[in-house]
């Protein structure tokens, strides 16, 4: 989590001294709030973490052991804001929220926009959850029930029910008014949203617009009307790439009958990015959600069963090298080189898999352009292939003084780097077409590919090539 104080030249000399080289809280700092709070020193403990960032306080809680997280949030009192609650990891959120009754879990979530609201509540158990809910004012527990209807991960979840919406009838003025006078509205806010007599979305205005213009103009004459409507089912993924796509601040999210309902801006965009990079990134190298937070028993079921699995498809490498043992036995050089074409085709699958996840994830790569992709990128295998087959067949030659062994290894490395590259591209398309998440297991089949047919090629043209008997 990447903290946000002030600059520490306008800071007192002691809140600096809490921050590291990297602007993080020091080993020190954090000692010495956990040994307040154990004295039961509570005005010290106040007194040093008081002057923080909610981020930075945010990050004295992870930087405390689990069992003491409870007793840290109980005895900060009132600066265990909503803010903090926000900011934590989800799982140093799970621990603060054990430890608080669920009256003060509802004051803090009441306080928040409805998106993060949400973001507290969902991970929690049920009978936890419902305590929490019972707590909340009418309206906003009406809001969360409501966003914990729609599917996870969706528009529908992340949008903020917040928003400014007016008649396109109004002149500037009016609005201008309505704004002054209507406290209960919200704060934070970039465009204001149009709606015809249905609550549907016709445009959009900007702020700047409404300032810059005069107070008898029309709301309609001023708004923009082409906007990118986000369907409240629609998956935070494809929600996020429409506003990269678009460059879009905000955007108006519609129930399935057009009805405005809510709004989701840049700043929620930003997390979703993050969250969806760190995850396809994880899941390509079988590391679950690998967060240094997660219980060692989750991080244990979602690590070793992909391990498991790795294990069977080296066993399948291992039956194709077992039916050469009279082969190696004969020429010791193909022991030593078989693990260089099993590794160069390993990389070189890797390389093709990351480039083509990454593509399925920004739209790159869709149906128009699939044929197109799998023969670039089975192109670009060629000429790495050629290019690393040239100098290993070279250097296997004057090592070994074998030629044909030298023809044997490029030959067999051009062909590795070439089914890499294919595979590297189809496995993950394939996986893509059946709906299924291609980070997930996409490198697991790869490396089956690239070990047992570089090992297979390799030995069986040492064999066909007569080098060996």
């Amino acid at each position: 989590m990447t903290s946000e104080i002030a600059d520490p030249d306008i800071l007192s000399d002691e809140i600096v001294e809490t921050l590291d080289e990297d602007n993080r809280l020091t080993r020190d700092f954090v000692d010495r709030v956990l040994d307040a709070v154990e004295e039961g020193d509570l005005v010290e403990a106040h007194r040093l973490v008081e002057p923080l960032h909610e981020a930075d306080i945010a990050d004295l809680f992870e930087l405390t052991p689990r069992d003491r997280r409870g007793e840290l949030a109980i005895a900060l009192g009132d600066l265990m804001s909503a803010e903090v609650l926000a900011e934590v990891n989800d799982y140093v959120r799970e621990d603060i929220i054990d430890a608080l009754p669920a009256a003060l879990v509802a004051d803090l979530a009441g306080q928040l926009d409805t998106d993060d609201a949400v973001a507290i509540i969902e991970d929690m158990e049920e009978e936890d959850q419902q305590a929490v809910l019972a707590e909340l004012d009418p309206e906003d527990r009406a809001a969360i029930e409501d966003a914990l209807s729609y599917p996870d991960e969706s528009a529908g979840r992340i949008m903020q029910r917040d928003l400014v919406a007016v008649p396109e009838h109004m002149t500037v003025g009016q609005l201008i008014d309505y704004l002054r006078d209507h406290h209960d509205l919200t704060t934070d806010f970039w465009e204001i949203f149009v709606v015809d007599p249905q609550h549907k979305p016709v445009g959009t205005c900007k702020l700047s617009w409404i300032m810059r213009s005069q107070r008898n103009v029309q709301v309609n004459e001023l708004m923009q009307r082409e906007q990118t409507l986000i369907p409240v089912d629609m998956d935070q993924e494809e929600v996020a790439l429409r506003f990269q796509k678009y460059a879009l601040i905000s955007a108006a999210v519609v129930d399935d009958v057009g009805r405005l309902v809510g709004v989701i801006t840049a700043d929620d965009i930003v997390h979703i990015i993050q969250e969806e990079a760190d995850e396809d990134f994880l899941q390509l190298s079988g590391a679950g959600e690998g967060d240094i937070n997660e219980p060692i028993a989750d991080s244990y079921k979602s690590r070793v069963r992909w391990l498991i699995a790795n294990l069977g498809t080296a066993m399948i490498a291992s039956f194709i090298i077992a039916q050469f043992g009279a082969a190696i036995e004969t020429m010791v050089a193909l022991a030593i080189l078989m693990p260089i074409v099993a590794s160069i085709g390993g990389n070189a699958g890797t390389q093709t898999l990351a480039v083509t996840v990454r593509a399925l994830a920004t739209n790159q790569l869709t149906q128009s352009n699939t044929v197109r992709a799998i023969w670039r990128e089975v192109r670009v295998a060629l000429l790495i292939g050629a290019t690393v087959a040239i100098i290993a067949g070279l250097g296997a030659g004057v090592i070994f003084s074998n030629w044909m062994l030298g023809g044997v290894i490029g030959v067999a490395i051009l062909c590795n780097i070439t089914l890499a590259g294919l595979s590297g591209v189809a496995i993950p398309v394939l996986f893509d077409r059946l709906d299924q998440d291609p980070a997930v297991s996409s490198s697991i089949f790869v490396t089956m590919i690239t070990d047992s047919m570089g090992f297979l090629i390799f030995l069986g043209l040492a064999v066909a090539s007569g080098l060996v008997a």
